[in-house]
């Protein structure tokens, strides 16, 4: 999407990190700071001067005294309020970004016949350390619908697993998802909003909203393999992601599985990647048991933070993997994609 920015030095992750930071020594709970050394300050000073039995000389309080007193100690009570409300909230979203493969475990698929091949142009640059720009190209499920903050899309996911498995690394992930949007309006901004990028690898999630909105196959395949092909003369990589596996598609199962098999066959033809999430997904609810509502929210079609997340988890694995391959000298061609346990 246009209005998002690339995620280098300042990603979504590194701002939710800041916001999450500022939010710690704003006013809140700098406040509840404030307040507690001054308290302290009050009981060192009644250590260094013991109460009396004797009854003070001093005037007590007046009446509209006691008052502004009493509303002050009110308001003091509900700023503290608002400020824990504020911290719970933080709190919150670091516990469910840390903790959110203790809830489910994101197990690489054992019954996926497909998976990526080899991405020699990013991989040989992640290698050798130079810097790498890797376009999130496609539609709603790639701008992020349904995560509950933006540092839970799957390219903030992918962004800042590759930048802790490569920490010395330049590393951007660019999201260009808009929701909506199929082959016939991707077309239309990929030269500017990915080619003109000049990326080293795209990641093309492609199809869903071809299956929602009964678009011809045979047009959405063609248009694809021409995209493809512009990618691959810039000098990038391409991996292509098909469908998600959620209830809104596979009640158009027939239109699901012409786009699965146009989508393998633009990736054999052109001899790049293809991410199988159907496949992938599809294991999750049928070999380890998950329930959909686990992994897809309310609506029936966009993944939730687990899904993105594990998504982002094999996706970032398989970049990985091809990383170590070209270390080792081993050039698996794209178009060979038998699946291999991480």
């Amino acid at each position: 999407m246009s209005a998002y920015r690339p995620f280098c030095r300042s990603t979504w992750l590194v701002a939710a990190a800041a916001v999450t930071a500022s939010m710690l020594v704003t006013s809140p709970l700098r406040a509840q700071v404030a307040q507690g050394d001054h308290h302290a300050a009050l009981s060192e000073g009644a250590k260094s001067h013991p109460s009396s039995d004797k009854p003070s000389d001093k005037p007590g309080p007046s009446t509209a005294a006691a008052a502004n007193m009493a509303g002050a100690a009110q308001h003091d009570v509900a700023h503290r309020g608002l400020a824990g409300k504020a911290i719970d909230k933080v709190k919150e979203v670091a516990k469910s970004a840390g903790d959110i493969f203790r809830r489910v475990p994101c197990l690489p698929p054992k019954g996926v016949s497909k998976t990526m091949g080899s991405l020699p142009h990013v991989a040989s640059k992640l290698a050798a350390g130079q810097p790498v720009t890797i376009v999130a190209f496609g539609s709603s499920s790639t701008q992020g619908y349904g995560s509950s903050a933006p540092e839970f899309t799957y390219p903030n996911r992918l962004a800042a697993q590759l930048h802790r498995q490569y920490p010395g690394s330049d590393i951007r992930v660019v999201n260009r998802g808009r929701g909506g949007e199929d082959a016939p309006e991707m077309m239309r901004r990929l030269q500017t909003e990915v080619i003109d990028v000049h990326p080293d690898l795209v990641i093309w999630q492609v199809g869903t909203n071809a299956v929602l909105r009964d678009l011809d196959p045979s047009e959405t395949g063609k248009m694809v393999e021409d995209g493809v092909a512009r990618i691959q003369a810039a000098g990038a990589d391409v991996v292509l992601v098909d469908p998600q596996y959620s209830p809104r598609v596979t009640e158009r199962a027939a239109n699901a599985n012409k786009i699965i098999r146009l989508l393998n066959r633009v990736a054999e033809l052109r001899h790049v990647s293809i991410f199988p999430r159907f496949e992938v997904m599809r294991e999750w609810h049928e070999k380890q048991s998950i329930p959909i509502d686990s992994f897809v929210i309310a609506d029936g079609l966009h993944m939730n933070d687990w899904g993105y997340a594990c998504f982002a988890q094999l996706l970032g694995d398989d970049i990985i993997k091809s990383v170590g391959q070209i270390k080792l000298g081993v050039n698996v061609p794209a178009d060979v994609r038998t699946y291999r346990p991480m």
